[in-house]
Formats: structure tokens, C-alpha cells, sequence
């Protein structure tokens, strides 16, 4: 094996390859030819003397000798980041790139200002946030660290539980005056539904009533939508009546543009979490994001902080 052809940028690029599982996606995400990335495949393939890869023409996929070394190049990776970092800590600089992924319509809405925030503090620090509502792996998608609403099972990453999300009924003052204002649960039934449909169990309402009990009501309506975003504008226009977010519709129920429904009636709050992968909290300027995000989660209307 000749090892002055075992580059970082090689490792760096066959780590990649190895969770995409994509020369393409690999070579789109860093900027280069797909020639590119199949050259330095090829040159470290040959540096080590074994092949770490197996091609198909769907996938890419991780040979038994590629598993191992992939392991231990995360490791090298890792230790020669940390070094970086604990370098540039001796001037009390912290920078480079965060890969931030964050449920769609709360980062549209809110972490986005509190990111520019955090950039105002450290403007030496970037970072690429992704939006989706999807259930990404964080490790194959190059994340660092994601906001996520509602229960996880992921126990590979680190957890740190942000607090709760409160939700609240609402709908349009035009929609009211033209289907009336339902005053207990049982008349929701009658009522046009803004549902969910990536949301499991959107077709019923549990509603904790002023005495304590639970009561689960039918919900049905002819819109459903997978998007934050979409529901909101479909309240904004009348289109009937939806559990929302607090952050979600804080603005409209200020300017009278939504109203509150059934005030004396709660919905389930729903957990508000923040994955962080492993190999990567050790990263400073990761360390910090957490840190500041953890700080200022309280500023976005309708989030109970986690007990520390």
C-alpha cells in the first residue's frame, strides 16, 4: 500500500459515497464532476490494495473490507476535525459548516431567525439547513443535528428533549360566521376538518375537557394536507377548522385572522426533540449550535421548555 495516496479528501469522498450510496448525489453535494468522484474511489481503492465498494446500476453499496474501513475512517475523520477545532480554540475562533435538518414549517417560520441569530454571534460558522418533515438518517443525508416534532425511535442518536409543543384549535372568522361556532366537542363532527395526512390518527380529536376527562371526537373534513405551511394557509382561507400549532398560528390569532376555539378544552402537546449524531458532538461549533438553540427555544410561541 502506498500511503501518500491515502488522502483526507479521498477518505473523505469514499465516507460520503458510503452513506448516500450515490456517486451522483456525492459528487452534486461537494461541487465536482462525477468523473471526479470516481477517480479518487478508484486511487484509494488501489492505494489500499482491496475493494471497498460494490457498483450496481442502482446503488452503491459497502463491500465487507469497505464496512470495516469505513469505520475507521469516521474515526480519523472525526479525530482530525476535533484537532481543527481545538487549534482554532486557542485564538477563540469557532468555525466551519453545521448540516442542520428541521421539521419544514417550524424552520420556515421560527429556527431560521433563530439560526441567523446564532450566525450574527459566530459569524465564522455556516450552516446548511434542510427542511423536511421526513423521517431522514441523519448520518446517510451528512447531518448534524435536527429539530423534530412528535415521538422517536431512533436510539442510535443522542437525544436532548427541547420541550413540549401546545396546540390549539382554531379556525376563520368567516368560516364561523358562515358554519357557526361549535361550543362543545360533540359538534366538531359536523364541522369541514383541515387534516393531516402524514399525521397518523388526524382522523380523530382527543380533547381534555375543563373536568379533567378525555373525550375523542370524529374529524373529517374534504382537505388534507401534508405540509405545515399548506394548513395554515388553508385556515388563513377559511377552508374549516384544525388543531394547530401555537407556533404555527400565533401571528394569525394576534391579528384576529384566526380565533381560538373550545378555549376551555386542551389538545396533547407533542414533543419537541433535537437529534444529534454521535460522532459529531464533539464538534464545537456543533456544541455550540446546541447549546444556543437549547438556550432560545423558549422565544418561539407556544414551546414549554424541557425541564433542565
Amino acid at each position: 500500500m502506498d500511503r501518500s495516496d491515502v488522502t483526507l479528501e479521498r477518505m473523505r469522498t469514499f465516507v460520503r459515497v458510503a452513506e448516500r450510496g450515490s456517486l451522483s448525489a456525492v459528487a452534486r453535494e461537494l461541487g465536482i464532476g462525477q468523473s471526479t468522484v470516481t477517480r479518487q474511489l478508484r486511487e484509494l481503492e488501489e492505494a489500499i490494495g482491496v475493494p471497498l465498494l460494490s457498483r450496481t446500476t442502482r446503488r452503491v453499496t459497502l463491500t465487507d473490507e469497505g464496512s470495516r474501513y469505513y469505520a475507521n475512517c469516521i474515526q480519523v475523520l472525526r479525530l482530525v476535525e476535533q484537532a481543527g477545532d481545538e487549534a482554532r480554540g486557542t485564538r477563540g475562533a469557532a468555525a466551519g459548516t453545521i448540516r442542520v435538518s428541521c421539521t419544514a414549517a417550524l424552520g420556515v417560520l421560527h429556527v431560521s431567525r433563530l439560526i441567523f441569530a446564532f450566525q450574527d454571534k459566530y459569524p465564522d460558522i455556516g450552516v446548511d439547513l434542510s427542511l423536511t418533515d421526513e423521517r431522514v438518517d441523519l448520518v446517510r443525508e451528512g447531518v448534524d443535528i435536527a429539530l423534530r416534532l412528535g415521538p422517536l425511535t431512533d436510539s442510535s442518536m443522542k437525544l436532548r428533549a427541547l420541550g413540549e409543543s401546545r396546540r390549539v384549535l382554531v379556525a376563520a372568522p368567516g368560516y364561523l360566521a358562515s358554519r357557526g361556532v361549535p361550543v362543545s366537542p360533540q359538534e366538531l363532527s359536523i364541522h369541514e376538518g383541515i387534516r393531516m395526512s402524514n399525521v397518523a390518527g388526524s382522523d380523530m380529536l382527543n380533547l381534555e375537557g375543563p373536568d379533567g376527562r378525555s373525550r375523542q371526537v370524529p374529524f373529517s373534513g374534504r382537505f388534507r394536507i401534508d405540509h405545515g405551511l399548506g394548513a395554515r394557509a388553508a385556515l388563513a382561507a377559511g377552508r374549516g377548522i384544525a388543531p394547530a400549532h401555537r407556533w404555527l398560528v400565533d401571528d394569525l390569532l394576534a391579528n384576529g385572522q384566526l380565533v381560538e376555539l373550545l378555549p376551555d378544552h386542551t389538545l396533547p402537546s407533542v414533543p419537541l426533540s433535537l437529534l444529534i449524531v454521535p460522532e459529531r458532538a464533539g464538534i464545537a461549533r456543533v456544541r455550540l449550535l446546541v447549546d444556543f438553540l437549547v438556550g432560545h427555544i423558549g422565544a418561539i410561541p407556544g414551546i414549554e421548555k424541557a425541564k433542565a
